[in-house]
């Protein structure tokens, strides 16, 4: 029996998502509990990859066993052991082929940054003492829609096979709180993309960098040529689509 688990998780002490030999990732910490009360090995497969340091109001991962358990009781057993940075929203049964990474149809990420100084907001908005132009990003961003190669923004030396990725979504919008927010809604994501555009998209907003010359770095397809990744902290991997096919069993 295939099961869905959707999880938020506080990144800050954290090596990332996927297991890492020597550093504390969430996916080890998540495998450790299930088989702490399920006492059995349990191999947990998610979604995608996030860096160190990078939050998740939205996680989903597959995992399997070889007898149905009851859903509410399996979430429970859950939060009564993970530690208090990580939370389980629910558990879903799904068709046996159903796959968290693969099945996604669309992911959506949230960059937060803040202009006033807060201790509440430090581990999850990057502080700005200067106030960027929104307006101008907002035009910049607007291109990510109309881009397919995002080499730009790829961490280097990866092991994808294409950099391709169908933005359908990219832009600033202030809060309620003072806060501003980047969201982007894509197909799927390539490995620290989300924060090199936001850290380049800054380089306009300073005016450092043109709406023509953000057209140049997409076009160069060169991550040299972008700017600086954001810090993690500011970054929340916060929705993923799949379709509902998946859950009819």
């Amino acid at each position: 029996m295939r099961y869905f688990i959707y999880l938020e998780f506080d990144g800050s002490a954290y090596s990332g998502w996927q297991i890492q030999p020597h550093s504390p990732s969430v996916q080890q910490t998540l495998e450790e509990a299930l088989a702490l009360f399920l006492r059995q090995k349990v191999s947990v497969t998610g979604a995608g990859r996030t860096d160190a340091g990078v939050h998740a109001s939205e996680m989903v991962a597959h995992f399997d066993l070889d007898e149905p358990h009851d859903c509410d009781w399996m979430r429970s057993k859950l939060n009564g052991i993970l530690p208090q940075d990580i939370a389980v929203h629910k558990i879903v049964p799904v068709q046996p082929d159903a796959h968290a990474r693969f099945a996604a149809t669309a992911r959506t990420y949230k960059y937060y940054v803040t202009l006033d100084k807060s201790v509440f907001y430090r581990n999850y908005s990057w502080f700005l003492p200067n106030r960027p132009d929104f307006d101008l990003m907002n035009r910049a961003a607007g291109l990510l829609v109309e881009t397919v190669d995002f080499t730009s923004f790829s961490k280097l030396h990866t092991d994808t096979r294409t950099n391709d990725c169908h933005v359908t979504e990219a832009g600033w919008t202030e809060l309620e709180d003072g806060r501003w927010v980047f969201t982007i809604t894509a197909d799927r994501f390539l490995r620290n993309m989300v924060r090199a555009i936001v850290g380049t998209l800054m380089e306009v907003g300073r005016h450092k960098l043109t709406i023509d010359g953000f057209r140049k770095i997409i076009d160069i397809k060169d991550r040299c040529s972008a700017g600086d990744s954001a810090p993690a902290h500011g970054l929340f991997l916060s929705k993923i689509v799949y379709p509902d096919n998946l859950f009819d069993i």
